[in-house]
């Protein structure tokens, strides 16, 4: 009896409890995200995705001042920092910073585990990726950000499933890229 009491006071506590903006509760434990930067320890901007609009200018002063305040900050130091009315969580990993700006109230864990699942995608996309693949591959580092993040938000965690569907957009365009016969073309072949 006493732990059906405790059951309900819980139920009555939790039912109907709404996260903040309108999210149900367990979208709420995901982080939104405002931005996602990689840079080089150079000082080279990588890649750049943004979700919610912004002006070129003011991206371009949030990237220059970011860049500094990241890079300034010693290897031993918290990955997470207060900056503006933003946290953000940040992880090198070998030369690349990777960088995310995440509302206040969200939870920096799951936006360090973000990032950690991003570069596996990554790496099992490129085998094991290094700068360069970034550098010349850029196109296939977005397309693969994009799958796994929408919006911000997550949209599946699953590698398998993300890695299936960058598969079948690569042999997409792999077919698309493939030269036809004007017969093929027509349906005649």
């Amino acid at each position: 009896m006493r732990g059906r009491r405790h059951l309900g006071r819980l139920r009555r506590r939790g039912s109907g409890c709404r996260a903040r903006l309108g999210r149900p509760a367990a979208a709420a434990a995901a982080a939104m995200m405002r931005f996602m930067l990689l840079f080089s320890r150079q000082g080279k901007l990588r890649l750049q995705k943004w979700y919610l609009a912004t002006s070129d200018k003011d991206k371009k002063k949030v990237v220059r001042e970011l860049m500094q305040v990241v890079l300034a900050r010693k290897p031993k130091m918290c990955s997470f920092l207060e900056w503006r009315d933003l946290k953000v969580v940040y992880k090198r990993y070998a030369s690349l910073y990777f960088c995310c700006a995440i509302e206040g109230q969200d939870n920096e864990l799951i936006t360090l585990e973000l990032i950690h699942r991003y570069v596996e995608l990554l790496d099992k996309y490129f085998g094991s990726v290094c700068e360069l693949d970034i550098i010349f591959n850029f196109e296939k580092a977005y397309f693969i950000l994009d799958e796994f993040l929408m919006g911000g938000e997550v949209q599946d965690t699953s590698k398998k499933s993300v890695l299936k569907a960058i598969e079948q957009a690569d042999l997409l365009q792999e077919e698309d890229e493939s030269p036809r016969s004007v017969l093929e073309e027509m349906g005649l072949a």
